[in-house]
């Protein structure tokens, strides 16, 4: 599976954004609404180890659906419990897609 370089929610295209490590400790990825950016990490900055090809895809569904519940107006959107819930499976049914 490929991670998009840009991506469309309602009406604001995102620039989706490969990079080594977040500054902030422990993320994995963020969303920014405000210049419509999401980053997803492909290294750990606590152990400067790359991150399995599943868990950058996990990041990057995770970051879009912030992205998606922001734009419906949704309190999910804050909500990291449901957020990582809902993208795990998420990822999981994507990654388990077959097509003819």
């Amino acid at each position: 599976m490929k991670i998009p370089k840009s991506i469309t929610v309602g009406r604001k295209q995102y620039d989706v954004k490969l990079i080594k490590q977040m500054e902030r400790e422990g993320m994995m990825g963020s969303t920014n609404y405000k210049e419509k950016v999401i980053q997803v990490a492909t290294h750990s900055n606590t152990r400067n180890v790359r991150f399995k090809k599943e868990d950058v895809y996990d990041t990057f569904w995770h970051e879009l659906t912030h992205a998606i519940l922001k734009d419906m107006g949704s309190r999910l959107e804050a909500d990291e419990k449901f957020v990582n819930a809902f993208s795990e499976r998420l990822t999981k049914a994507i990654l388990s897609a077959r097509f003819k």
